[in-house]
């Protein structure tokens, strides 16, 4: 996979990329990540990239040439291998955007070059989102300074997805999201930590037993967390008869 970002700061990209998940997914060779300063391609002599918006308002707004012109030299750099890759996908990062989730990140693992969009000010230039970008993101329903902070969110996302990537490839399926529940509990060495003790079940070597055992824990948290989830996730009709009694008896609590 190859990911590029369009920010007006790459330098706060050099930490993110080069360390921890990310770093040794590079390393590996599994993904090229790069951050790109889109004010290089801006065509007057101050180089700027924003402009007061037509009839007027506060704050400026990010100008198209500039990103269109950053995003097309991104393309260029393909070469001869653009070939044998989809058409990247060009997401703008943008608190009004469809909100970033794991099913998301799952698509978006899928492709050949993901290029990211990180605005600034009070807002893209409208010929942005409606000729240039093919997805729109956001983390959540609040306000940052830019895009950078929710590029890196989305990428460190979709990354660890990457086969190879993570060393227990079980991790990012059994991850919470991923199943469509919250991830069960989970205990390390000792056994007994100041009186705290491990449940004897993960205890036992079952492995049926701690899988089932694992299975109710994760319905459990779910529940009494994020039990909007519940209604999306896929759950036989066991579970959800079982989930019923569970509830019951905690009401009589």
């Amino acid at each position: 996979m190859k990911v590029d970002v369009l920010t007006l700061f790459p330098e706060m990209f050099d930490g993110v990329f080069g360390t921890s998940i990310l770093g040794k997914a590079q390393a590996k060779g599994l993904v090229s990540l790069g951050a790109t300063n889109f004010r290089n391609y801006a065509t007057n002599k101050h180089n700027t990239v924003d402009d007061a918006p037509y009839g007027g308002g506060g704050g400026m707004v990010l100008k198209p040439d500039p990103i269109f012109a950053a995003v097309e030299d991104v393309l260029g750099q393909r070469g001869e291998a653009a070939a044998a890759m989809k058409a990247p996908r060009i997401i703008l990062m943008c608190p009004q955007g469809e909100t970033f989730t794991q099913k998301k990140a799952e698509e978006l693992v899928q492709e050949d070059h993901l290029i990211f969009i990180c605005g600034h000010y009070e807002g893209y230039d409208e010929r942005i989102r409606e000729f240039l970008v093919t997805d729109e993101l956001s983390i959540g329903d609040y306000v940052l300074t830019g895009g950078e902070l929710p590029a890196m969110v989305a990428i460190d996302s979709i990354v660890r997805l990457i086969p190879g990537v993570l060393g227990n490839e079980t991790s990012a399926v059994t991850d919470s999201f991923s199943t469509g529940l919250l991830e069960y509990p989970h205990y390390t060495r000792p056994p007994e930590f100041r009186g705290m003790k491990v449940p004897d079940m993960l205890l036992s070597g079952h492995h049926l037993n701690i899988e089932a055992w694992r299975r109710e824990q994760s319905l459990i948290r779910t529940l009494e967390r994020r039990p909007e989830l519940l209604k999306t996730a896929e759950l036989t009709d066991k579970e959800r008869k079982w989930l019923e009694q569970y509830k019951a008896e905690r009401e009589k609590k």
